[in-house]
């Protein structure tokens, strides 16, 4: 997977079609220049009819394949290649235009995709040298001051056109980028937390053992005669078995690991304790409603701090906007794992419901908007799928799916 997001695709192409919409008409109904009007709207409007389709692309998947943004390029200098056939060729002044596709693909794209992409660009232009419906300039043969200023404004909007390109595409992989090291970051410190946990609850069982050896010898000191006897020698011994005590009392606390889990590495723990965990840590005076198949035991799991730290964002979001209860659905079969999490709440706005997955996106202004996208990546990369939506009545959905091996079942 590529940094490219179909969104910034979507919003050069709109920026290329109003562009050659406004060139089309300023050159035929202001210039005069008899160009076929007709046949070069119908490949603008092919130009649209591609860029709708997009939008429908995206609100399945914000970011697309190395496949499908070279399938895209392609078309836009397939496109432009047809428009420059049809209003003089390679002498038309916005024929530079056709370097932008290929500066994008050696951007992004792996270099045999920008090299193909280049051998046709080059195809294109050479075909363009010989075959073109020519534009009536007048009939001397000389380069006449329309064109001149043709040539400048092309170039001038050659130049904000790449420049705004450049920069989408370079912004959008700055902020994936960012992104993904916030949520590295935030998985590292999920681990430590762990192991830190674990490493205090294994001290406090060692260090169990000893304590209660020096529990037994007090009490044997404060069974002796000789030593009753002496009040100083018995206050002492109070003293030493009050801080002993105090010594259980932090042992036990420690004890308490925050995950309860003994050993990650070597024990399996269920997706319903991980959620029950994650609900205790962050609920708000809210109520948990586990849906289950009772009929058959839940399957237990390698636990995973990605599955951890992924959840506790999913658990933490539906905790927030829910107004009384958060609803957690287990459903297995031999082959998948399916958890469906969502709330009482108002749903997804409509406003972020088709940029649910991208970074710093967030309902309000408190958050960094970064908890789904960084649960959203966690999954995927363990090789799960993720999808977010409003139910038919309106609630907010989260649904995650895990083929069995994933989870070492």
């Amino acid at each position: 997977m590529n940094t490219i997001l179909l969104g910034n695709l979507i919003k050069i192409r709109w920026i290329a079609i109003f562009g050659q919409f406004f060139a089309v008409f300023f050159v035929y109904y202001i210039l005069k220049i008899n160009i076929p009007l007709y046949e070069t709207l119908i490949i603008i409007l092919l130009s649209v009819l591609v860029n709708f389709y997009s939008y429908y692309e995206e609100r399945k998947n914000k970011s697309i394949t190395n496949i499908k943004a070279f399938s895209f390029l392609l078309f836009d200098i397939l496109q432009l290649g047809f428009l420059l056939f049809l209003t003089g060729g390679i002498i038309n002044p916005f024929s530079i235009l056709i370097l932008a596709p290929v500066i994008t693909s050696a951007s992004y794209l792996p270099a045999l995709m920008t090299v193909l992409l280049s051998i046709i660009s080059i195809i294109i232009i050479i075909l363009l040298n010989f075959y073109f419906i020519a534009l009536d300039l007048g009939t001397e043969f000389y380069l006449p001051n329309i064109y001149s200023f043709g040539l400048v404004t092309s170039l001038i909007i050659t130049v904000i056109f790449i420049a705004i390109y450049a920069y989408l595409f370079a912004s959008s992989s700055r902020k994936i980028s960012n992104a993904l090291s916030v949520s590295k970051l935030q998985i590292l410190n999920q681990k430590k937390i762990t192991e830190v946990g674990s490493l205090s609850a294994a001290a406090a069982h060692e260090l169990g053992t000893p304590l209660n050896t020096i529990f037994l010898v007090l009490n044997d000191l404060l069974k002796e005669k000789k030593l009753t006897n002496d009040k100083n020698i018995v206050k002492d011994i109070n003293l030493l078995k009050s801080q002993a005590e105090r010594c259980r009392e932090i042992l036990q606390k420690f004890s308490k690991n925050p995950l309860k889990l003994k050993d990650k590495f070597l024990e399996k723990v269920k997706i319903t304790d991980l959620i029950k965990i994650n609900f205790e840590k962050f609920n708000k005076n809210k109520q948990l409603n586990l849906i289950m198949d009772k009929k058959t035991l839940e399957p237990e799991i390698i636990f995973k701090d990605e599955i951890m730290y992924a959840l506790g964002n999913i658990v933490q979001n539906a905790i927030t906007y829910s107004i009384k209860i958060v609803s957690a659905e287990l459903i297995y079969s031999k082959t998948f794992m399916k958890i469906i999490i969502s709330d009482d709440g108002n749903g997804f706005s409509k406003d972020i419901l088709d940029k649910l997955g991208e970074p710093y996106i967030s309902k309000n202004n408190q958050g960094m908007g970064l908890g789904i996208f960084i649960s959203k990546n966690l999954i995927e990369n363990m090789g799960g799928n993720i999808k977010l939506y409003n139910s038919d009545s309106n609630k907010a959905v989260v649904e995650i799916t895990f083929n069995n091996s994933i989870l070492n079942l």
